[in-house]
């Protein structure tokens, strides 16, 4: 079984056809898709099908018309006029595509605008967050004990759990659900199964996208599974001295994994200017480190699914999510000749968890150390967050997955939702996949102290 689930995508598509879904001209791009397919076959048939099924996420990720994003955007910009809310997209503060002719805005652009175009932060009206506000003091807190060396491992117990909608599988059809669970690692080097309401199929405790699988007939309304486990989190707190490294290669961990860590020209030439004549591994690390905290802005990005390569388009675009910038980092590493990989889950923060993505790299004697590039982001001040993130994690983190693109066990038949990561798990049934707007998945935090 080939160990990589995006494998297809090395065949590229005939332009005629990706002018066509770059125009945003789906339904067109449907009629040359099928048109396309009578004659495929193999893995290129498969590329085929996987651009069909994109089609029909472009719409739910950019739901908004105009109006109805000028409204949203008035909500902390009451004073804001059409003609303004237009200039904002003509200076690349608003996210959107034309899809069918229309101009359509990307669901999450509103905290996007903000941070793309900081100016209009003057003119925002300023949302305060108590369970925000209480959750970064927290993070502050933890990571102070960190480096101090006072931090002790914590117990977490979870109850993760899908919530189908009503009708979404007919009565009596076998439903298939994947929900993500802890991996043992040296992150977490204790996970307890403690209950489920349905027997589940649990993958090794080391699978790269470690899940437990469920299997039920479909009773036609809001059918529930659900898990609990327990989970030991360490910190990690290490002090990297470039004078005592060594360079050590990891084929595994250097090589290119298609479509989103891939070695283009652009890349291998902007990894060569950042780098330069260095050959000490760390401080090649760290130069590169450097520039993404300098350079890549944090901002909300659509599906994973829809990109044809998430590395190219951090390093072009300067911009991206947890998950954007940590797949940026990797491949700029693993271009220096540096071993690095993936690693994500859940920021498992005990006053507001949420889904996260992060890295690790390998750097003699030391191993593997940790690399969150959008947590190494200065922030309020927050001069420590650089240094502290290249090499320590602060321990409040559960990590589900250390590969992108991995295959579960067992492995889905149909198109993933996602088919990069794996944060809050999987459905499909013999109709087909069911994608996010079908079902909910909830994590419940039920406890947390010291093991």
């Amino acid at each position: 079984m080939r160990d990589n689930i995006l494998y297809f995508m090395r065949y590229n598509i005939l332009d005629d056809l990706k002018s066509l879904i770059e125009r945003g001209e789906l339904s067109e791009a449907k009629e040359a898709i099928r048109e396309l397919l009578k004659n495929a076959n193999g893995d290129y048939k498969r590329r085929l099908e996987f651009e069909e099924n994109r089609l029909y996420r472009w719409p739910m990720q950019y739901p908004f018309e105009e109006e109805e994003a000028l409204e949203e955007l008035k909500k902390r910009i009451p004073s804001l006029t059409m003609e303004e809310f237009r200039k904002l997209i003509e200076r690349g503060c608003i996210d959107y595509r034309l899809l069918e002719g229309k101009v359509r805005i990307f669901e999450r652009f509103v905290p996007n605008s903000l941070w793309l175009c900081p100016d209009l932060k003057n003119k925002a009206i300023e949302e305060k967050d108590e369970t925000i506000e209480r959750a970064k003091a927290a993070l502050v807190d933890r990571a102070m004990d960190v480096m101090s060396s006072r931090a002790k491992p914590l117990t977490y117990k979870f109850r993760a759990k899908v919530i189908l909608g009503k009708g979404s599988v007919p009565k009596g059809e076998k439903v298939r659900v994947w929900i993500p669970i802890p991996r043992v690692s040296d992150l977490h080097p204790e996970v307890r199964i403690l209950a489920y309401n349905r027997e589940p199929y649990l993958a090794d405790e080391m699978h790269k996208q470690r899940t437990a699988y469920f299997e039920f007939a479909s009773s036609g309304l809001n059918d529930e599974v659900w898990i609990e486990y327990e989970v030991v989190a360490k910190p990690f707190k290490v002090d990297l001295k470039h004078e005592e490294v060594e360079e050590i290669r990891i084929s595994d961990y250097l090589e290119e994994r298609i479509p989103h860590v891939r070695f283009t020209r652009e890349l291998r030439d902007l990894t060569k200017s950042i780098v330069g004549n260095e050959d000490n591994p760390l401080l090649k690390a760290r130069k590169i480190w450097d520039w993404i905290v300098d350079h890549v802005i944090y901002t909300y990005v659509h599906d994973y699914a829809l990109f044809d390569n998430i590395s190219m388009y951090a390093a072009t675009k300067r911009r991206g999510d947890c998950g954007i910038q940590a797949i940026l980092l990797i491949t700029m590493l693993r271009l220096a000749g540096i071993p690095a990989r993936w690693q994500s889950g859940w920021y498992a923060n005990p006053v507001r968890p949420g889904m996260h993505d992060w890295a690790q790299f390998y750097i003699e004697p030391y191993g593997w150390v940790y690399a969150d590039p959008s947590f190494g982001h200065p922030r309020d001040g927050e001069d420590w967050r650089r240094d502290f993130y290249f090499g320590s994690i602060e321990g409040f983190r559960l990590a589900f997955n250390s590969e992108i693109n991995h295959p579960f066990d067992p492995p889905k038949e149909h198109f993933r939702s996602d088919p990069v990561d794996s944060q809050r798990g999987e459905v499909e049934w013999d109709g087909g996949n069911l994608y996010y707007d079908k079902w909910d998945f909830e994590l419940n935090l039920l406890e947390v102290g010291s093991p």
